[in-house]
């Protein structure tokens, strides 16, 4: 059954003073003088071609692509945009491209693919062009980590604000199974796990195949213990794993053990996952906040989220509003190749603030980056309402940035390897405390 969504104005007063939402224009503030093609491409065809790879497999991201590319048409008309639809594949087939020579001309990708990419200049620096001026003016407060990356430069433009991880669960196989909510231990997410697994279903989807979604689960739990998240492992002096990393590599364990993840998890791509999830046969599944979406149209009022679980009830009070999720530069970057560089760096830019655009007036969405003149015109999901009602303006701090590629690598490796038997908690101990001994001396 399909969610019966109110529209509470009350809602939307909140969204706008929680972002501070001001009517400065939509999108990036382009003129028309910013719009002129490039001559080499305009002598050729009469239209300047980019090709674009971006995200477009779900409802959450489809939608604004497609909303931003029809507005490009509009206000860019002799620009051709070819999508090269991105896969759920943590960027494989975009460092593919950069080790062939084959860049688009417009990408959209994240902050460790970022980084990667500027040691081998397969991404355009984008610190002095008009459109980046105009994107830094037209920022919601707050989210300034999202555009200019720690070294202070900026290489790609973001759409989202700061993004999160939680946990979603199946209302109606909870109560089937007979398994109270909210789950607030380390200790009662474990024993849900056996009492799911021993009815046949598979705990708590994971597409461990994406390294990062297994960092995300455990950095979950670090937060419980350390707010600052991975964060905390770049400050000077920190040669080894923290107490609170160590509890958290301990808890995964105690859950992996327990059977929360399915034994097959570190070969499940997003679309197993999610499907395992939306067909009833998974009970709880971990995901971004923009996967509210795509389970409210496929499981309407049987889905809900939880806050992570702690070590005990009074932790879990203290720390449930620490959020699993940090303000890392992503968006859409541009290619130093592009034969187009000038325009394809305004389209960048364009695609960005209308994808924005979209998320907070079709989708409901608060969390963006630049600011819209563009009211609220969609239903909220019940899921979001709660975001934006109750755990935003609750929200006692993010999880920091961890901008170290080194120790960011180690630790998707060996959390990847606690989903699986055989790979124990002293092992994700030593190869941690090897490399921060490397990294932190």
């Amino acid at each position: 059954m399909k969610i019966e969504h109110k529209r509470l104005s009350a809602l939307m007063i909140a969204f706008s003073m929680m972002l501070a939402l001001s009517a400065c224009g939509g999108g990036n503030g382009n003129t028309a003088s910013d719009q002129n093609q490039d001559p080499a491409a305009a002598a050729d065809s009469g239209k300047v071609k980019l090709k674009v790879y971006a995200q477009h497999f779900d409802e959450d991201t489809k939608g604004p692509f497609d909303y931003a590319v029809e507005e490009l048409k509009k206000e860019m008309p002799d620009v051709e945009i070819e999508l090269d639809s991105a896969v759920q594949d943590g960027n494989q087939k975009l460092k593919t491209y950069a080790a062939t020579g084959n860049m688009p001309d417009v990408y959209f990708t994240d902050w460790p693919t970022l980084q990667t990419f500027a040691k081998s200049k397969n991404v355009e620096l984008l610190d002095d062009y008009e459109s980046t001026a105009q994107y830094k003016q037209n920022l919601n407060p707050g989210v300034e980590s999202r555009l200019i990356a720690p070294d202070g430069h900026v290489y790609a433009y973001p759409d989202t604000g700061i993004e999160f991880q939680l946990i979603y669960y199946n209302k109606s196989i909870f109560d089937k199974v007979g398994i109270a909510v909210p789950i607030k231990t380390i200790d009662g997410l474990a024993e849900a796990a056996k009492k799911l697994k021993a009815a046949g279903y598979i705990p708590m989807s994971i597409f461990g195949k994406e390294k990062w979604i297994s960092a995300a689960f455990y950095n979950g739990l670090v937060t419980r213990e350390q707010a600052a998240g991975f964060g905390a492992l770049e400050a000077q002096g920190v040669t080894e794993l923290p107490q609170a990393f160590v509890t958290a590599a301990e808890q995964m364990k105690q859950l992996q053990e327990a059977g929360l993840f399915d034994a097959n998890a570190t070969n499940t791509n997003y679309d197993q996952a999610s499907s395992q999830f939306y067909q009833g046969k998974s009970a709880m599944f971990v995901n971004g906040q923009w996967e509210i979406y795509s389970s409210e149209e496929k499981l309407g009022d049987q889905v809900d989220w939880m806050y992570w679980p702690a070590k005990d009830e009074a932790t879990y009070e203290q720390s449930k509003y620490n959020i699993d999720g940090a303000g890392s530069p992503q968006g859409y970057a541009v290619s130093p190749g592009s034969k187009n560089k000038e325009t394809a760096v305004k389209v960048a830019a364009f695609l960005a603030a209308k994808s924005a655009e979209y998320k907070y007036s079709k989708l409901g969405s608060p969390i963006i980056s630049p600011k819209t003149d563009k009211p609220i015109a969609a239903d909220v999901p019940v899921m979001m309402q709660r975001i934006a009602t109750e755990l935003l303006p609750n929200a006692k701090e993010y999880a920091k940035l961890l901008s170290n590629t080194q120790i960011q690598n180690a630790i998707n490796d060996n959390t990847q390897n606690l989903l699986v038997d055989g790979f124990a908690t002293e092992n994700f101990i030593t190869n941690l405390n090897r490399t921060l001994g490397k990294e932190n001396q």
